[in-house]
C-alpha cells in the first residue's frame, strides 16, 4: 500500500472522517448494538455493503486518476455513486467527508488531476476524492474498506465505553473480509462508470436518515 493510502486510512488525517459513525450511533440508539459481541455482524455487513460500494468507486477513481482521464469523466462518476446512494444524509455525509479530505489532500498532494477533479465536481464524495488523491486502484480500495470498519469501531468505543483493545480485535479479524472486498473492486476500476457494481444496504439507509431527523431534535455525538 502506497504512502497516500495509508495516511488517508489513519484516522488522524484531518478530512474529518472522526464526526461520522456510519449508521452506528443510530444502531446503538435503537438498542440494536449494546456490546462488543454485537459488532463483528454489524461491520461485516457493512463492509460487503456500503463499504463495497465505496471500494468499488475509490478503485475506478484511482485508475482514473491514473490514466488522466478526459474533461467530464469526474462528474460521470460523481453522478453514478450518487445514483447508487439512494439516501440524502448518506450522500451528504460522502460529500462532507469528500469536501474535508479534498481540503486536506489539496495542501499535502496538490496535483492537476485533483484540480481537475475538483473543478467538476466542487463537493466530491468521499471515495472519489480519495481514489483519486492515491492514484493505484487495489490501495485505494483498500484504504476506503478499511475505513468503512474502522470508523464504526472507534464510534462504538467512544458511544458504549467498550474495550478498545476487543474492539480493535474485532476490526482485525475482519482483514481478509478487506482484502476480498478490495481484490474485487480493483477487477472492476477500468469498467465505464454506469457499468460500476451497486451494493447496497437499505438498513444503513434508513439509519442514516432517521439520523437526520432525530440529529435536529436532539443532540448526538457524530453528524452521521
Amino acid at each position: 500500500m502506497n504512502t497516500a493510502a495509508l495516511i488517508l486510512a489513519d484516522s488522524r488525517f484531518p478530512g474529518g472522517g472522526h464526526v461520522h459513525s456510519g449508521g452506528l450511533e443510530e444502531a446503538v440508539a435503537r438498542k440494536l448494538i449494546t456490546h462488543e459481541r454485537d459488532l463483528p455482524g454489524f461491520l461485516s455487513g457493512r463492509l460487503r455493503t456500503a463499504g463495497s460500494l465505496a471500494a468499488v468507486f475509490a478503485a475506478a477513481a484511482a485508475h482514473a486518476a491514473a490514466r488522466k482521464v478526459r474533461s467530464g469523466h469526474w462528474s460521470r462518476l460523481d453522478a453514478e455513486l450518487d445514483a447508487r446512494t439512494p439516501s440524502l444524509a448518506q450522500r451528504e455525509a460522502s460529500r462532507a467527508q469528500g469536501r474535508g479530505t479534498a481540503r486536506a489532500g489539496k495542501a499535502a498532494w496538490p496535483s492537476p488531476v485533483l484540480s481537475q477533479l475538483l473543478k467538476e465536481t466542487p463537493r466530491p464524495h468521499h471515495p472519489v476524492v480519495l481514489g483519486a488523491l492515491v492514484g493505484v486502484p487495489l490501495d485505494a480500495a483498500m484504504a476506503v474498506a478499511y475505513l468503512a470498519i474502522s470508523g464504526p469501531a472507534s464510534a462504538a468505543v467512544r458511544l458504549l465505553g467498550l474495550d478498545p483493545f476487543a474492539v480493535n480485535a474485532v476490526v482485525a479479524r475482519l482483514s481478509v473480509e478487506v482484502r476480498d472486498v478490495s481484490l474485487r473492486a480493483a477487477e472492476v476500476a477500468g469498467a465505464d462508470p454506469a457499468e460500476l457494481p451497486a451494493p447496497g444496504s437499505p438498513a444503513l439507509d434508513l439509519f442514516a436518515e432517521a439520523h437526520a431527523r432525530h440529529h435536529k431534535e436532539e443532540v448526538r455525538l457524530f453528524a452521521s
